[in-house]
């Protein structure tokens, strides 16, 4: 967590390196955040960029798994 937020760093790392969005698109989603604070996360997910990358594979795995045992109910009503 950053902070005095409740904003994962996590969620800074997939919204900059996976989503491309700016530091500024960040503050903007984020207003509590400072550009500092951002830049911190930043810092943080590439002086430990394997455990977060894994952590993030992980989670994906998880949620591709998830979507196969849960089928969408929407998907399967428009066809």
């Amino acid at each position: 967590m950053i902070a005095g937020t409740r904003v994962r760093v996590i969620d800074i790392i997939i919204e900059y390196d996976r989503l491309g969005m700016t530091p500024d698109e960040i503050i903007d989603a984020h207003p509590q955040l400072s550009l500092e604070a951002v830049h911190d996360a930043l810092s943080f997910y590439y002086e430990n960029i394997e455990s977060f990358d894994s952590e993030i594979s992980d989670r994906r795995d998880n949620l591709r798994k998830a979507a196969l045992k849960f089928p969408s109910k929407l998907k399967a009503a428009i066809g």
